[in-house]
Parts: structure tokens; C-alpha cells; sequence
């Protein structure tokens, strides 16, 4: 599964001025008026913000996933980033995500710099997602660079499109995990992820 999606782009690309547009008629939709003084930069500060909310869109997993290094004096540990700020969107209803992202891997050979895994979880999360998926497609990723013998991936996160609208329900949060190779069939290796995790 190819998570680059810079090659995937719609077939006719928004222009920014487009893009300013559509939020000024947001505004007018809402019932306000985008001209008043108080939103009259609105739509442009809008825009600006959906481009670095989005960004993940411009960067790919592969190419931060490419450089690594193999002389790590025969080391075949677990790996373990934890507790990476998660900051996602809802792709139903294009509201933030926010959590926690635990991510590891057991070496097959090649690993990558520690600041490669995080980033990961942020280029991915800088599109707009469903947990489930995001979860799914880190481990997916880590699995299709570096060829591990597993990878366990934890995800904790509360979504505003569940707190802040809707059932309106704050201090609610989802888990989802993803067990692949060792981490799916050894349950002591499982358990020392989840240990370490909490």
C-alpha cells in the first residue's frame, strides 16, 4: 500500500484564491458576514492554516523512511517511540484529533533515526483520517520500509467531532492498536510493549 500520495493529486488542483473563496462562503453560510472588520482576514488565515493542517499531503512516508542505517552491533531489541502529540482531522467532519500515538518495531536488519518514526505518525496524521485507518497505515508503513520482524502500533486520542458536537460527549477517548509479526504471535513481546506503553 503506497502512502505517497504526492503523485496522487486530484485531476484539477484548487488555487489558493479558490480556496479563500469557498471560506468566505462558509462565513456567509454560518450567517455572518465576511467582510466585517473582525473576519475580513478570516478566509486567508483559513487557508493559511489548512496548509500546514494538511501538509501531509505534500510529504511522503517513503522518502522520510528511506534513509536508515544498519551498524547497530547486532542489536534486535524492541524499538519503542512513545507518547507522540497526535494532531489528525476527521475526514467526516474536518475536526482535530488529538492524542497520543505509541509506535514500535522489531529490527530486521535496517533501522531508522528515532525523529523518523515520529515524524511518520505526523505526516500521516496531517491528512485527513479516520484512527482506525491512521493506526493501520503507520504500522503499514514501518513494515513496507524496514522490513521489521513486527510492529505494534497504540493510538489514544479524543475527537472534537465527538466532544464538541453531536453527542457532545468531553473526556471520551478511542484506542485502537496494530499487531503485525512477532508482536501478533509472541503475547510476552505484546505484553512488553503494553507494559512499557503505561
Amino acid at each position: 500500500m503506497s502512502l505517497n500520495l504526492l503523485s496522487q493529486q486530484p485531476d484539477s488542483i484548487v488555487t489558493r484564491a479558490e480556496a479563500i473563496a469557498a471560506v468566505h462562503t462558509l462565513i456567509r453560510w454560518a450567517g455572518d458576514d465576511p467582510n466585517r472588520e473582525g473576519l475580513r482576514d478570516t478566509p486567508a488565515r483559513v487557508a493559511a492554516a489548512y496548509e500546514e493542517f494538511f501538509s501531509g499531503y505534500r510529504e511522503s512516508p517513503e522518502v522520510v523512511l528511506a534513509t536508515g542505517f544498519e551498524d547497530v552491533a547486532g542489536y534486535r531489541g524492541m524499538v519503542l517511540v512513545k507518547s507522540i502529540r497526535l494532531q489528525s482531522h476527521c475526514e467526516h467532519h474536518i475536526v482535530p484529533i488529538l492524542g497520543t500515538a505509541h509506535v514500535a518495531y522489531l529490527p530486521g536488519g535496517r533501522l531508522v533515526g528515532i525523529s523518523k518514526i515520529a515524524r511518520l505518525v505526523d505526516i500521516l496524521g496531517r491528512r485527513l483520517q479516520t484512527q482506525e485507518t491512521l493506526t493501520a497505515q503507520i504500522a503499514a508503513a514501518l513494515t513496507s520500509a524496514l522490513k521489521p520482524r513486527g510492529t505494534a502500533v497504540w493510538i489514544e486520542a479524543s475527537h472534537q467531532c465527538m466532544t464538541t458536537r453531536g453527542i457532545r460527549m468531553p473526556g471520551v477517548s478511542t484506542v485502537t492498536s496494530q499487531f503485525t509479526g512477532a508482536f501478533e504471535t509472541d503475547a510476552s513481546l505484546k505484553t512488553e510493549f503494553l507494559a512499557a506503553i503505561r
